[in-house]
């Protein structure tokens, strides 16, 4: 068995991601690299991100992509421009300019790689180990993980946070940044708020180490 690195809320942040993976420097047959979405928005790197996690799942075996609530407005605002004022406050005209497009003109799926469009739409809601839930936001405490409500999956933050730690497994989430990784009984938190001037990070198992990228 091989080591398995969770890696935190990019937010287009390029160049700390490739100093991080450089620095990890997993093993392409033996190791799991997962993601815990928002590879997207307030960044200046977007589609940068995407095309170096496409680039990973070519040469490394194990590249698990979770979705996190960035990339559900992306695909929502897609669809439906209604939402275009909360995918506009959230960061998504970075987004937007990084694939050389207008935050005021009508978007379509043609205008993004299919390649990106593809990867948008397989990322996964949580992916299981056999110690370990990983997840882009976290779980409503008291619900079975096969009944959670995809919304809580990729939104929910105090519920979770303040809610009853007593889950099955330990649950390692990102969406809700904290100072320095956040850590109790059954939950992890890894979002350290990488956009916001803080480190990218990424955390081994079973080591339970942390890897931190600053700048």
């Amino acid at each position: 068995m091989g080591k398995c690195f969770a890696v935190g809320d990019i937010h287009g942040c390029l160049d700390k991601l490739e100093k991080l993976i450089a620095e990890i420097d997993p093993d392409a047959r033996k190791d799991t690299l997962i993601f815990l979405g928002d590879y997207i928005d307030r960044g200046s790197d977007s589609r940068g991100v995407v095309d170096f996690v496409l680039d990973l799942q070519k040469t490394c075996s194990r590249v698990v992509c979770l979705i996190g609530n960035h990339e559900e407005m992306l695909l929502d605002y897609i669809r439906d421009h209604g939402n275009r004022d909360l995918y506009f406050l959230n960061g998504g005209r970075a987004t937007l300019k990084s694939y050389g497009l207008g935050a005021d003109e009508p978007v379509r799926e043609e205008d993004f790689p299919e390649a990106h469009l593809r990867f948008f739409k397989a990322l996964l809601p949580y992916y299981e180990t056999g110690n370990h839930i990983f997840v882009h936001a976290g779980l409503r405490p008291g619900v079975p993980l096969e009944k959670q409500d995809r919304e809580d999956l990729i939104w929910i933050r105090g519920d979770f946070i303040f809610g009853s730690p007593e889950f099955e497994k330990t649950v390692v989430f990102g969406h809700t940044p904290f100072r320095n990784p956040y850590e109790d009984s059954r939950r992890i938190g890894i979002d350290t708020g990488a956009v916001f001037g803080g480190p990218l990070t990424c955390l081994e198992l079973p080591a339970m180490k942390f890897h931190q990228v600053r700048s």
